[in-house]
């Protein structure tokens, strides 16, 4: 992540990580401790709860007023970043759209920009009812959605996209074009999976050992080396080695 940026920004910036293993990261990574929730984590629930901390009063290593950039580790950086900095107002909370809910005005929290300190409620209602909030809202994304004060703004459409919906070759062409970068994309994001170590190689999860070629791949429908238990999706769930991942996923 730290070289793909350095790659991709023009300013000079600092990278923080809130983490609970640092071993292994680049020295020009700023590691600090995660911190704890503060809460009970919600049970029965797919969202990522844990990043609400980001919302805090305080959050280590940042300085509190100042907009800082949210980037998941899967993701792919494949343009500028410049624009991502000085987007709308300093004060704004910008996020992706949520690609699944198109006709939904939901964020989705791969890719935002937020100012520190900035609102301190989207963690604090959850706080109050960590299970209740869970349970209404389903996603972290969604909840941060709602709590904003002043509400949400979005990313320009282009500059940030989802490799699955955007990349990805709709079924079958899958099988026979690999994915591309669609014009204008700056950040490549992959919620839900695929991840980006995957479909580089040409497998859509780490229960394909390497690529299978598509008469093994259909094969597999019908046998217990599937990817997925539904027949359907595992036909549906065929990737192409994606070379521009390497290309742009590396130090």
């Amino acid at each position: 992540m730290y070289a793909m940026v350095a790659r991709h920004l023009t300013p000079p910036f600092r990278m923080v990580c809130l983490t609970d293993d640092a071993t292994g990261i680049r020295p020009e990574v700023e590691c600090h401790a995660l911190p704890d929730i503060g809460c009970p984590h919600p049970e029965r629930t797919m969202g990522k709860w844990r990043k609400q901390i980001l919302w805090d009063h305080t959050v280590p290593g940042l300085e509190p007023g100042q907009p800082a950039l949210f980037i998941d580790l899967d993701s792919v950086i494949v343009g500028s970043l410049d624009d991502y900095f000085t987007y709308g107002d300093p004060q704004d909370v910008i996020l992706a759209r949520n690609w699944a809910r198109p006709m939904a005005r939901l964020g989705q929290t791969s890719v935002f920009r937020f100012p520190v300190g900035g609102n301190p409620q989207v963690l604090e209602g959850f706080r109050a009812d960590p299970q209740g909030v869970a349970d209404r809202h389903g996603f972290e994304q969604h909840w941060v959605t709602h709590a904003v004060k002043g509400g949400i703004k979005l990313w320009p459409e282009a500059w940030t996209c989802h490799f699955r919906l955007h990349c990805l070759p709709k079924f079958p062409l899958r099988y026979f074009m690999t994915a591309r970068i669609p014009r204008g994309v700056r950040i490549v994001t992959f919620p839900g999976g695929p991840n980006p170590d995957d479909v580089q190689d040409g497998r859509w999860n780490k229960m394909v050992p390497a690529h299978r070629s598509r008469w093994e791949h259909l094969k597999a429908t019908f046998s217990g080396e599937r990817v997925d238990k539904s027949r359907w999706r595992h036909l549906q769930r065929y990737v192409l080695p994606v070379p521009w991942i390497e290309r742009q996923w590396r130090d």
